[in-house]
């Protein structure tokens, strides 16, 4: 890849932010429904990360009926996602989505990989209280969209 899109980029800086996104916020759709600022910077890795899928708190999301995404610490492994740059005036809006307020879900700040092997900080969301569940129907039908980028080019396996 020669040009990841965050060549200049170390972290929050200025009047923007990165966001590392794993989940329904892969897809440019989702991100831009309430964030129109988010332009995709590149894929990358986040190390001794695991993807799961789960219901805050044991209950069902009403919008997405079944499990949702987040990530837990696992020695090891690795999640793969796209780095979203952002302007600071989406970050309400982008709380909002992820649920902050209503405590499914609380910010993080990661260390993730490009790659180039580029290490990059970036913002990211882990739900908390949760109950491991099967993905929704939604992450089941759009598996293949949720593992392109905005470029189209797949995601790495795991």
């Amino acid at each position: 890849m020669a040009n990841s899109g965050c060549e200049d980029l170390r972290g929050q800086e200025g009047e923007s932010f990165l966001y590392f996104a794993y989940g329904s916020n892969l897809l440019t759709e989702r991100i831009h429904l309430r964030n129109p600022s988010a332009v995709f910077c590149c894929v990358a890795r986040l190390q001794d990360f695991k993807l799961d899928f789960g219901n805050s708190q044991g209950k069902t999301s009403e919008t997405w009926h079944g499990g949702i995404a987040t990530i837990f610490q696992s020695p090891g492994d690795e999640v793969w996602g796209v780095v979203w740059k952002m302007n600071k005036s989406n970050l309400s809006s982008l709380d909002e989505q992820e649920g902050v307020k209503s405590g499914t879900y609380v910010p993080i700040e990661v260390n993730v990989y490009t790659q180039e092997g580029k290490e990059i900080t970036c913002r990211s969301y882990q739900m908390k209280n949760y109950e491991s569940a099967p993905p929704s129907p939604q992450y089941k039908k759009g598996k293949k969209s949720h593992c392109l980028s905005k470029s189209e080019k797949p995601l790495p396996q795991a």
